[in-house]
C-alpha cells in the first residue's frame, strides 16, 4: 500500500512541476515578445467554468477568451479579466493590443475606421 502512496505522490508531484514550469515558460515567452498594436475584429466569445471541490464545500472560478481576427484573416484567442470581456461585442472593430499570448487592449473604433469584413 505504501508502494502506490509514493507512486501516487511522485505522479501527483511531476505533474504540478510540470504545470508550474510550463506557466513560468509562457510567461518568460510573452515578455521576450513585442508588444504590438494591430487593427482586429472581435469574432467570438467564450468562458470557461471551473469546479472546485474541497472539504463538503463547492467554489466556482471562470476563464474568459476572446477570439480577435487580424487584417491578414489570421485568429488568435486570447485570455483576458472578466471585466474586459464583459466590454467587448462580437463584431467590435478595433485596435488590439497584445504580447504574445497576453491580451493588453482594446480600443474600439468606428466601423468606417476599419478595413471592410475579414
Amino acid at each position: 500500500m505504501e508502494f502506490f502512496i509514493g507512486i501516487f505522490f511522485v505522479i501527483w508531484l511531476a505533474l504540478f512541476v510540470s504545470i508550474i514550469g510550463r506557466n513560468i515558460a509562457e510567461w518568460c515567452k510573452n515578455n521576450a515578445s513585442p508588444r504590438l498594436s494591430v487593427d482586429a475584429r472581435v469574432v467570438t466569445k467564450r468562458n470557461a467554468v471551473h469546479h472546485h471541490h474541497h472539504n463538503n464545500h463547492t467554489s466556482h472560478s471562470h476563464s474568459y477568451y476572446v477570439t480577435f481576427e487580424v487584417e491578414s484573416g489570421d485568429r488568435m484567442e486570447l485570455k483576458m479579466a472578466g471585466r474586459e470581456y464583459g466590454m467587448l461585442a462580437e463584431g467590435d472593430f478595433g485596435v488590439l493590443s497584445f504580447q504574445g499570448t497576453r491580451y493588453l487592449d482594446f480600443i474600439r473604433k468606428n466601423e468606417t475606421d476599419f478595413p471592410p469584413r475579414m
